[in-house]
């Protein structure tokens, strides 16, 4: 098992008012006075638990978690069907982390993010580039039309029995398009039996395309009829708008990230989010440490993608932040 900092509580709490209606929790683990870094959760809709904290020496960094709109204890809960994700954006959650960044009095923090969190994570470095002194990411997506239809569609090849269980569960007129967007509006309907059976469908395929390394056992959380349904809900209506990003425009706004140094850890085994994502990030940003992780899959799935994680955080804690 990766050698984690040890667990803590958080020092500090609240829940920031981001407009729309919206107020997103966020806490504060290890040195008050230290380094200040931020998570990225991934989902969209999984939240931020207190592991993500264990990434960071304690005595060296001021860990800021914070849950995006809709999902963990931020309000309102995109589990109630009642729950409008109108003001639900990446802008929006851009937003959201610079509001808070000004908050806490924080100049410039070091970012964290996996899988969608990589995703949101370049998308905010990007647009604020004085905002961020460094930028840890695993499993690195940039949420494009082609990585939305090969994870809901193309990877059918590799998982083609349970795919084709994922796209029957759709109504038959609605398997030959958009399998994004024909689950957001199953997971809309009126009838409840009908969302919750688009739930299940939806967190068994998630289950399913990030399970090619071994020792893959089921996330328990999909077991909460409550988180399936925050869950199902958020991904769905982020990987149907592509993230809310002009397609391709992570990679082709790379060079905004210019003088930001980052590291990038990716499993060669992750089918549910392929290598080149990375690999293409890292070629057009120079700053950028690729790290390729043979026999791992996607997210924190084994000892080895974790500890490059950690080591990058160790070697970023007493790194200075690059000239404005």
């Amino acid at each position: 098992m990766p050698q984690l900092h040890p667990p803590a509580e958080p020092y500090a709490q609240g829940m920031l008012d981001v407009g729309d209606g919206n107020r997103v929790h966020w806490e504060t683990y290890g040195n008050p006075a230290g380094k200040p870094a931020v998570v990225l959760h991934g989902g969209p809709g999984s939240g931020a638990g207190p592991y993500w904290a264990r990434l960071f020496d304690p005595a060296a960094y001021r860990v800021v978690l914070l849950d995006q709109r809709g999902c963990g204890r931020s309000t309102p809960d995109a589990a109630d069907p009642d729950t409008s994700l109108a003001a639900n954006t990446t802008q929006h959650l851009i937003a959201d982390v610079e509001l808070l960044r000004r908050h806490l009095g924080v100049d410039a923090w070091l970012v964290l993010g996996g899988s969608w969190g990589a995703t949101l994570a370049l998308a905010y470095a990007e647009t604020h580039p004085g905002s961020v002194s460094e930028l840890v990411l695993f499993s690195v997506t940039n949420t494009t039309r082609r990585e939305v239809e090969w994870v809901t569609r193309e990877m059918g090849r590799v998982f083609p029995a349970q795919w084709a269980a994922f796209r029957d569960a759709l109504p038959e007129d609605e398997r030959d398009g958009d399998l994004a967007d024909a689950y957001a509006r199953m997971l809309a309907d009126p009838d409840p039996d009908v969302r919750d059976r688009a739930a299940r469908a939806w967190c068994r395929w998630e289950d399913v395309h990030v399970s090619t390394y071994a020792g893959h056992r089921p996330d328990p959380r999909y077991d909460d009829p409550r988180f399936r349904m925050r869950f199902a809900r958020l991904v769905t209506h982020y990987w149907r708008h592509a993230g809310f990003l002009p397609d391709g425009a992570l990679l082709r706004d790379a060079g905004r990230l210019a003088g930001i140094p980052g590291v990038l850890v990716h499993g060669r085994l992750d089918i549910s989010s392929p290598p080149d994502v990375a690999w293409q990030l890292a070629q057009a940003w120079p700053d950028a440490e690729l790290q390729l992780i043979g026999g791992e899959g996607h997210g924190l799935s084994g000892t080895s993608t974790t500890d490059a994680v950690l080591a990058a955080t160790d070697r970023f804690r007493t790194a200075p932040a690059p000239p404005a």
